[in-house]
């Protein structure tokens, strides 16, 4: 199980944001979050929505650091990239 998180960078809510994604399916993406303990409110069409706070976690339990641009290149070569503005 290989999961890839990009550096916090984006503001929001008081706080900066990574992004978490799986390169090989949702379900991956879903445990690995479970296990992190984000709500299933922080996944966004591909992604979860992850605080600075839950990032050195998210890498010690396995999620390799990548780019943001990486990030988009991953989803788009597995065939999970959901763009907002096209259906699910």
């Amino acid at each position: 199980m290989t999961l890839y998180i990009d550096p916090p960078r984006w503001p929001g809510h008081g706080t900066v944001w990574s992004h978490l994604i799986s390169d090989v399916s949702f379900a991956e993406l879903h445990t690995f979050a479970a296990e992190l303990g984000s709500p299933p409110r922080a996944f966004d069409r591909d992604h979860y929505d992850v605080p600075i706070t839950r990032y050195d976690r998210a890498v010690s339990l396995g999620a390799v650091e990548v780019t943001s641009r990486e990030i988009v290149r991953l989803l788009v070569a597995a065939g999970l990239r959901r763009p907002k503005g096209r259906p699910h």
